[in-house]
């Protein structure tokens, strides 16, 4: 009998289960495949906390799983002493199913071991919840949300007291107090039941006054609100596409005074079933598609939309042969970047010592624009809470003034009370951006097409390769060993110059097949260095879903010419992966 199968028998004859959970084990008795993915592991906790399928097991998103992580992140808040206690612990959720159940359990948590909770009383966004964990002056937070996944996932996202995901050390430290219990139904048993919990000294809510106070923080991030109230009839179409982004985003942009937008009603509604919407990423342009066809019948130039917890920010604009296009994640950070830097430049607000951040796995156009304004640039590794690092040291512990961070999947922030993805607030830089573009007779696509006049270039893509279950975790950890194992020869096809291996903290030279130590940050990540300007290609697994992701950049002043060099150097190294998974 494998571990799966022992652990799946200790689930189905532990009499404390909950009969809903027993009668679905038991319908999967005779599965072998499913009984060994539900409990070959215990679901992954990690500086992006948990996220994973919905169901019954130790590999999967329920009360059981979930009151084992709150229970292990409430003990590591006691272990930090009386100060993080009495601070304590804010919570936001999400539309996804059981996301407010999952909240409630662990605000009951939390409160049974004397935690002060500040729980939302509805769903709210995941900025908000970081802007909470700062506001109420918490020592941490909780997001339930799998963000941008389809309806069958849920997470649980732990965030330290700077308002941004807990750090490596955090979460080894939160993960050490979850291995010390097993018991999944004690500690359900042990945690106050909802209506004790809400009589207890420990248990605050947070509400509509504190909408307004988010609010009031984005209206001073504006750059151009009078532009916003001359432009109030610029036809803007949104989506929160059935997540968390229709209030705070309706308010911010009322508050600006545009009073033209059109909301795609079959996607206003929270709905965990995402039912026009199956993959509710608005970097597809599947999920943009409602909204695509109401933009087009109110003749509108511009689409926003925000993924289910509003941290992502899609866009798509109208080019000049009124066909629409769904920007990429760098395209969209690249022009709010521009108008940021740009237009602070312009009135003089720009200070000295002001850096953005970006990943290293974003575009590089990013280094001209800095250069342009003379701002510094920071590339970190991907997680925003790398981002968040960098404005903790450098600007609320240092002498810097942060002014904008962005991931090529569609993240961004400006301001420094946020410390995750915000789409609110790049919602409404980008619909004021908009409005100063139209006082001059422009679209964003003719901002964009400047952009490229005026830096370069750039053609990026992200190709992600996706193995599930045991079989493909094992798959993409194989296909990851074999590109270290051949890391002095390069890939067959490609100009690769070097190759930085942030795992083993090393960078080899192709051309002598030297490798030499650095002072890399550490993460499962190989940047190949292409040719002898900017380009790149970067190969990782993800920490969110079962996928291997590979990123590309490549760069020249001729459009086709960067889309040639993009298409033939992606499809080698895609092409030599797959064959790494496969053998």
């Amino acid at each position: 009998m494998s571990n799966a199968q022992r652990k799946y028998q200790a689930w189905l004859n532990n009499p404390n289960f909950d009969q809903e959970t027993k009668d679905e084990l038991q319908s999967i008795k005779d599965n072998v495949a499913e009984i060994e993915d539900r409990f070959y592991q215990d679901l992954t906790f990690g500086t992006a906390g948990l996220r994973g399928v919905l169901g019954a097991g130790t590999n999967r998103m329920n009360i059981y799983t979930v009151g084992r992580a709150a229970d292990g992140f409430a003990r590591y808040f006691k272990e930090c002493g009386a100060d993080f206690c009495a601070r304590g612990l804010a919570i936001c959720y999400d539309s996804r199913h059981f996301s407010p159940e999952f909240a409630e359990l662990v605000a009951r948590i939390f409160v049974t071991y004397g935690i002060r909770v500040v729980l939302s009383d509805e769903l709210r966004p995941t900025p908000m919840l970081s802007f909470a964990v700062r506001h109420f002056n918490c020592a941490g937070g909780v997001m339930i949300t799998a963000s941008h996944n389809p309806k069958m996932y849920n997470g649980f996202k732990a965030y330290g007291e700077d308002g941004g995901q807990l750090g490596a050390e955090d979460a080894d430290a939160v993960l050490q107090k979850m291995n010390e219990r097993d018991d999944f139904t004690e500690i359900i048993d042990a945690a106050l039941p909802l209506a004790e919990a809400k009589q207890s000294e420990f248990w605050n809510e947070m509400g509509e006054e504190f909408d307004l106070i988010y609010n009031d923080m984005l209206l001073d991030l504006a750059i151009n609100p009078e532009a916003c109230k001359r432009q109030k009839d610029l036809a803007i179409v949104y989506t929160p596409l059935y997540g968390t982004g229709y209030k705070p985003v309706m308010r911010v942009l009322g508050s600006l005074g545009f009073e033209n937008i059109k909301v795609v009603e079959e996607q206003a509604e929270p709905n965990g079933d995402f039912p026009s919407a199956p993959y509710p990423n608005p970097e597809e342009r599947a999920a943009m598609a409602l909204g695509i066809e109401l933009a087009e019948k109110e003749n509108a130039d511009l689409l926003i939309a925000t993924d289910p917890d509003a941290d992502r920010t899609g866009v798509a604009v109208r080019t000049k042969d009124g066909e629409f296009i769904v920007l990429t994640g760098n395209q969209i950070g690249l022009l709010i970047m521009e108008y940021i830097l740009s237009e602070k430049s312009k009135n003089g607000t720009l200070p000295e010592k002001s850096f953005c951040v970006t990943t290293v796995v974003s575009t590089r156009l990013t280094r001209r624009i800095a250069k342009a304004y003379n701002s510094d640039l920071a590339e970190v590794l991907t997680g925003f809470k790398n981002i968040a690092e960098q404005i903790l040291n450098r600007d609320e512990n240092g002498d810097e003034h942060f002014q904008f961070g962005f991931e090529e999947s569609i993240g961004y922030l400006a301001g420094t009370k946020v410390r995750d993805k915000d789409a609110v607030v790049a919602t409404m830089l980008i619909a004021e951006m908009a409005a100063v573009a139209a006082e001059q007779n422009k679209t964003l696509y003719d901002n964009l097409i400047e952009l490229y006049q005026k830096y370069g270039y750039g053609a990026e893509k992200t190709i992600s390769i996706e193995r599930i279950g045991m079989k493909g975790a094992e798959q993409i950890k194989n296909a990851m060993d074999g590109l270290r194992a051949e890391k002095s020869k390069g890939i067959s096809g490609i100009p690769i110059t070097s190759i930085k291996d942030f795992q083993t903290n090393e960078i080899t030279d192709v051309s002598s097949g030297e490798t030499k130590a650095d002072n890399l940050p550490q993460s499962n990540v190989l940047l190949y260095e292409v040719g002898d300007d900017l380009d790149w290609i970067a190969v990782r697994p993800s920490g969110t879903e079962p996928k291997i992701k590979i990123y590309a950049g490549f760069y020249t002043d001729s459009e086709a010419e960067a889309k040639a060099d993009l298409a033939k150097y992606s499809s080698a190294i895609v092409e030599h992966i797959e064959e790494l998974l496969d053998s």
